[in-house]
This record gives C-alpha cells, structure tokens and sequence, in this order.
C-alpha cells in the first residue's frame, strides 16, 4: 500500500503544475462569472494548470445555475424594481446572491490530481473536506452537507454553497463562503428553492443561512495553506483577456441572460 501510494504520487500533476492563487475581482458580475470560465477553458487548451481563485463582487446581483429558472427562483418583480442585474453560469446547483461580504474561491482541478475529482460526488466531499479544515483553522467548526453544503456545526446553518462545471481533462468547483453579507437580501430576492436539502428542514432563508465571523483576509489564507498554494499572479495575462473578451462577445451575441442584465 505506502509503495502504491508513493507511486501515485509520483505522478501527481501538482508537482509539475503547481496550484496558482489569482485573487483577482474584475467590475462587472458578468466578468467575474466568465472569468472563472476563462480559467477552466485555458487548463483544457494545456495554456495553464491548477489555480485557486478569490473574488467578491462590490455589486449585489443573483446568478442562475446551468439550468435555474427565473419564475421559480426569482422574486422577479423585487429584482426588476431594484434593478439587481441576473446573470446565468455555466455550472449546475442552485440560485445564489451575490455581493459584498460574500467571498467566492474558484477552483480549476486536474481530473489526474486525485481518482476523487474524477467523480462528481466524491469530488465535492473531497474539495470540501480540505475547505472545512480551512475554516477550523480560522476558529469555525463546520460540517459538510452532501451534496453541495457547508454548515456551522452549531445550529446547522448554511455558510457556503458550491457547483461544478467538468471539462475532459480539469473541473471548475467554485463556491461561496459568507462573511459579512446581508443576509436580508436572501428573503427580498429570492425564493424557497423547489428543491431544499433535508437538513434545512423547511426553515426559511433568514433561519437558514448565515454569516461566519472570521475577517476575509484570515479566511483566504486558510484557504490558501489548504489548497497548498506555491505560487500568486495577481493579474490576468494576455491569453486570459483575449478568451474573456471572446466569452463576453459570445454571451452578448447570445443575449443571455437577458431581461435583468444591466
């Protein structure tokens, strides 16, 4: 068993693509939703590797999963009064806020790090095994929620929300860690979700969610010694703005999502 496993080691791609941290928010939501793209798509083409992404938007706008609807995810009328723009992604899971106090980390895996990120289920337990050690060094104790939560152990509410999009070779995780986010917005904006985890037990979203109180910088850093970090580039390079801006024209042609878009 230690001979297999030094094996597998041996052919860990994180020793030759080490795990790249770029902490960068760009203005717009819709940016910062493709940019996560941009990262997966350039892992796919070979032109980059593992990376670890923080953002927070200044904005407060609501995101469609893959396949989310607005008439039943929605408080339509309160977003269009409001003017709070609705954007889709690309990955799968639920409809979620977005807005200051609300940390997103992104991840772009190599299928080949680890057999778990090959296989859905296990990824997130895997993924989110590593996040909740993050957050314990920060003085929180949390629990993961198959097949996509995080909850304070105390309490069971919710802390962090996550999805995936998987490509060939790499998957896109990205998640939501609150901090310091108002948690009213969740009630004015959206609905209870057709679909609720048991563990929520009909509580609506202000008895549900909450915030964590550890500062954003203590819990980046957690994150990053979790995720092994061994390298930092805060900027977006030449490849990364050509395919954004390819992304960006691509969604604009495409007019989605449409009508709450700024």
């Amino acid at each position: 068993m230690v001979a297999l496993r030094r094996a597998l080691t041996a052919y860990n791609p994180r020793l030759t693509t080490p795990m790249l941290l770029k902490d960068i928010s760009l203005k717009l939501p819709q940016e910062n939703i493709l940019y996560d793209e941009v990262l997966l798509e350039l892992a796919e083409r070979g032109h980059s590797g593992e990376v670890l992404r923080f953002w927070e938007s200044e904005q407060l706008f609501i995101v469609l999963g893959r396949t989310g609807k607005e008439a039943e995810d929605i408080n339509v009328d309160a977003a269009h009064r409001d003017q709070i723009p609705v954007l889709r992604r690309a990955s799968g899971g639920g409809t979620v806020l977005q807005g200051p106090g609300c940390l997103n980390y992104s991840l772009v895996l190599s299928k080949g790090h680890d057999p778990a990120i090959a296989d859905l289920r296990k990824s997130y337990e895997f993924i989110l095994g590593k996040v909740i050690v993050a957050l314990r060094n920060v003085g929180i104790k949390a629990e993961f929620y198959p097949i996509s939560d995080i909850a304070l152990i105390e309490g069971h509410k919710k802390i962090s929300g996550n999805a995936q999009k998987r490509a060939k070779k790499f998957i896109l995780h990205h998640g939501t860690i609150l901090y310091n986010f108002d948690l009213t917005k969740f009630e004015r904006y959206l609905k209870m979700p057709a679909d609720v985890p048991e563990y929520r037990q009909g509580r609506s979203h202000a008895e549900f969610v909450a915030n964590i109180p550890s500062e954003v910088r203590d819990i980046k850093k957690a994150l990053y010694d979790a995720f092994a970090v061994s390298r930092e580039e805060q900027f977006m390079d030449s490849r990364e703005l050509e395919c954004l801006q390819e992304f960006l024209d691509t969604r604009n042609a495409r007019q989605e999502p449409a009508k709450h878009q700024r």
